[in-house]
This record gives structure tokens, sequence and C-alpha cells, in this order.
């Protein structure tokens, strides 16, 4: 955190001010996040869609609270994820040999994506807001639920070819990225693409439980986000430095 210190009073550093504190936003509220994931214990392990109506009312009646305090706080907090990845969008706007439509594209792609996420907050919310109603009508708001949370991936999969696209078009003397982040974001997008099917398996590790549509796509955006934290803190530097905001 020592670069604000060096930049506060120098006219040209704003932008890498705001960069930085968007940055280091990213860990705080990973850490806020990764708690209300370890509240909610529809997560350990995560619940079977081949679950009877009657044990997942059973389910929301029994972990109500705890339900609500993971939802309410993913639900406060996940949206500030959203600052971290304009870090991404600032840099790609920073490339050379492609126009802005990459970064244009990769905001509304991060929005999108943030939108489904509040939008499953809030089904579970709703099916632990009345445990006492139908099994049946519990059920149904605990499908929707995983499955908005699942098996939309489409957003993102357009974040990850956007920024590979963006990193290959790239052709400055000092690309802001290096090559192999293009690669990464591919492999990642492909990685997360089964559990598209989330939506259409109940069993196995196309389901939203399974191996693919929960694990290896959650650990895939994880460590993408972990990745980038990294790659982001040495583009925001090298480009304090090109702008002359602090010494090389």
């Amino acid at each position: 955190m020592q670069i604000l210190e060096r930049v506060q009073d120098l006219p040209n550093a704003g932008n890498i001010k705001a960069q930085w504190v968007c940055l280091w936003s990213g860990p705080a509220v990973g850490l806020v996040l990764l708690i209300a994931a370890a509240a909610f214990p529809g997560f350990w392990p995560p619940m079977s869609p081949t679950l009877p109506a009657e044990e997942v009312a059973r389910f929301y009646a029994e972990h109500t609270a705890w339900i609500r305090f993971g939802q309410v706080t993913f639900n406060l907090c996940g949206i500030l994820v959203v600052p971290f990845f304009m870090v991404i969008v600032v840099q790609m706007k920073r490339m050379r040999g492609q126009s802005h439509v990459f970064a244009y594209c990769y905001l509304t792609a991060v929005v999108s994506g943030a939108t489904f996420f509040a939008l499953s907050n809030v089904f579970f919310l709703v099916a632990a807001f009345r445990p006492d109603r139908s099994p049946d009508l519990i059920q149904l708001l605990n499908d929707l639920a995983w499955i908005v949370f699942i098996a939309p991936i489409g957003m993102l999969l357009s974040q990850f070819v956007l920024l590979a696209l963006a990193v290959r078009f790239d052709n400055g003397p000092d690309p802001v990225f290096p090559p192999w982040v293009g690669w990464y974001s591919l492999a990642t997008g492909v990685a997360i693409v089964p559990s598209a099917a989330a939506a259409v398996f109940q069993t196995g590790p196309l389901a939203w439980d399974g191996l693919l549509s929960f694990w290896v796509r959650n650990g895939a955006l994880a460590a993408f986000v972990v990745v980038m934290f990294f790659v982001l803190r040495r583009a925001v530097l090298r480009q304090a430095i090109a702008d002359g905001v602090v010494a090389g």
C-alpha cells in the first residue's frame, strides 16, 4: 500500500490511486465472500438436485438463520467485486493496436454476471423467507437459486474470450499483459463451460453439485481472480512508472 503514500500530491496520480484502491478491494471483498460461503450450509457439500421436496423444505427450516446470513452477506458484498474487474477494464483500454470495444464489452459482461449472482442470492433468500410454506414451492425456489447461480455462464465466458482477444491484439512495444494471460483466460473459460449443463442434469459431474459444474467452475473462477490480482498489480505499477507517478 506504500504506493498510495508516494502519489498523494502528484498531478497525474488520480487514476493510479483509484486503480490501486479498487485492486486491493479484491482481497478484502474476497475474504468477506469466503466467510459468507463458509456460513452457507448448502455449499458443504453442495445440495443435491435429487433431494425430494420434503428434505429441501426441512433443510431451509433447520438452517434458516445461516442461510439468511450467508445470502444477505453475498447480496450486500457480492457487487463489490466489480471494482476489481474494472481495473482489468482500465488496463484493457491502455492496450495498443485494438479499439476500446473489447474493454466496453468486458464491462458489460461483468455487470451481467454480477446481476445473475445477485438474482441467485434473492432466490435463496425468498426460499428461506417463509420456511413453513409448501415444500414444492420451496423446492422450486431452491431450483431457481441453484440454476441461476451455476448455469448462466455466457457472460463469464465472454469475459475470458474478450480478455484473451484484447491481449492478442495488443501489439504495442510493451504489452500491458504478458501473452500467457490470454491463454490462461481462455483455459479458464473452457473450465467453466460444462457448468452450463447444470440446468439439464440432476446427477453426475454436470449437475449443479457435480465435480465439473460446482467444484471445477468455482475453483477456476477463484484461481483466476487470485492470478489476476498479481498480474494487475504489476500492470498498475508499470503504468505508474510510465506516467512518471513513481520512480522506476
